[in-house]
């Protein structure tokens, strides 16, 4: 496998030093604390997989994230029966089996209505950078070496003794990521992983990124060529979700891998500033926000983002609307006033005003009036959206005839309207109708 002497001893038990705030830890090799540890349904998968020659154990991100403090969204499983005594076994004890994977030995068991995958142990057979040959195998040691990174190789048995084959613990301590064995051959069997890299960096390392992985990672940028643009858009998308996305980003810059990526001239600092405003607004980090920062300056961006990271109609959409509106307030250090706020909610929308104004105030710096800026977002996330108080249907009861003609009548209409502050009183919009027949029979008078 090309891995360091190291990689192969098995780290059964050994303490962990503080790392974070986390609510597990490793005493006498065994996992303490970890609450998802005592979900009575991921206790009732174990015991109907575990005896009778199979081993069950819990795989990967839900160990790793108990250790580290984060939360933990999914548990995987590895075992060493085959799917179809997985199902059968399942099946046996009352609990749904879904055949997600069957390819690659994956059957998804519902227990109390919550998923678990089920993974039947394996071994590389063949890769081409992109996708796996595999053949299964009843070593929980040759699993883990042929995972991606340290952390992602460790084991929890259902009586929470910890394996670790890699030397995982030691990299969980150091908040460091790094490759299984050899980091060229990890990256030659599948090229996502050099997202990976970076993605897995910012979401749970310390620190610069590895020397060994970033070189590896440069030298073989070329086999992303072969990923498809759905692979790299999911990876992107929890990439610049991640904690430390910023900084990962700028890495990736900077290495000469994000620019081919995204098909364009990245902008790592804008990102920065976007990640500190969303921390400032308490806001939940936004993909959309993120990329539309990262990598949009007119609407048309968005089309080109759209075909190189697979983003969905909605997406694209979004970052198409959002660019005008940030570049209405663009070069400022301060935040509109509420008239002109107003407009804006009227002329874009609530969503794409509300992105405007966060990536002008990332745009604007640390200098900044941040309760300016916490008020210019509460004033267009409250306020109801101005609506036009006119219809093509009033002008055309004033004689204005449908088509162009009424078309243009509106827009001169809406323009008044804005310009006077958005009126409500019925008297300020009867002038303001009689203002826009009288210019439109002006021009009508004035054309060939």
């Amino acid at each position: 496998m090309g891995c360091n002497r190291r990689h192969h001893s098995p780290h059964v038990g050994k303490a962990l030093p503080p790392v974070s705030t986390k609510d597990a830890d490793i005493h006498d090799g065994l996992l303490t604390g970890a609450a998802f540890f005592d979900d009575p349904a991921l206790q009732s998968v174990l015991s109907c997989l575990n005896g009778g020659g199979e081993e069950t154990r819990i795989a990967g991100g839900a160990v790793r994230n108990a250790l580290l403090g984060v939360p933990v969204q999914d548990i995987d499983l590895a075992t060493t029966a085959l799917p179809e005594i997985t199902t059968a076994r399942a099946k046996a004890a009352g609990l749904k089996t879904v055949p997600t994977g069957l390819e690659h030995g994956t059957i998804t068991v519902i227990s109390d209505g919550k998923p678990f995958e089920v993974t039947t142990l394996r071994e590389d057979i063949e890769t081409d950078g992109r996708r796996a040959s595999v053949r299964f195998g009843r070593d929980f040691k040759a699993d883990a070496l042929r995972r991606d990174f340290t952390i992602n190789g460790l084991f929890a048995d259902q009586n929470r003794r910890v394996y670790d084959y890699v030397n995982g613990l030691e990299d969980i301590a150091a908040q460091r990521v790094r490759f299984i064995g050899n980091a060229d051959q990890r990256i030659a069997e599948d090229y996502l992983r050099i997202l990976r890299l970076f993605r897995m960096h910012a979401a749970y390392g310390a620190g610069p990124l590895d020397r060994e992985g970033l070189a590896a990672v440069i030298a073989g940028r070329k086999g992303m060529l072969k990923l498809s643009r759905e692979r790299v858009g999911a990876e992107t998308s929890k990439l610049l979700v991640a904690r430390h996305a910023a900084g990962a980003a700028a890495e990736m810059a900077h290495a000469g891998l994000l620019g081919p990526l995204i098909g364009g001239v990245p902008h790592p600092a804008r990102l920065a500033g976007v990640v500190t405003v969303e921390d400032a607004h308490g806001l939940a980090a936004d993909f959309t926000l993120r990329l539309t920062a990262l990598a949009a300056l007119i609407p048309e961006d968005a089309a080109r983002l759209q075909d190189r990271l697979r983003l969905s109609n909605l997406q694209t959409m979004r970052i198409r609307r959002a660019v005008p509106a940030w570049t209405a307030m663009r070069n400022t250090s301060e935040p509109p006033p509420k008239t002109d706020l107003y407009r804006l909610l009227f002329l874009h929308g609530r969503r794409a005003a509300l992105d405007g104004l966060l990536l002008a105030q990332a745009s604007a710096g640390q200098a900044q009036n941040l309760e300016a800026w916490k008020s210019a977002f509460a004033f267009l996330r409250d306020t109801p959206e101005p609506r036009l108080p006119f219809t093509g249907a009033d002008l055309i009861r004033r004689g204005v005839e449908s088509g162009p003609a009424l078309g243009a009548a509106l827009k001169r209409m809406q323009a008044l309207w804005i310009r006077a502050g958005f009126p409500k009183q019925p008297e300020i919009l009867a002038r303001l109708l009689d203002e826009a027949l009288d210019d439109s029979v002006g021009r009508g008078a004035d054309s060939p």
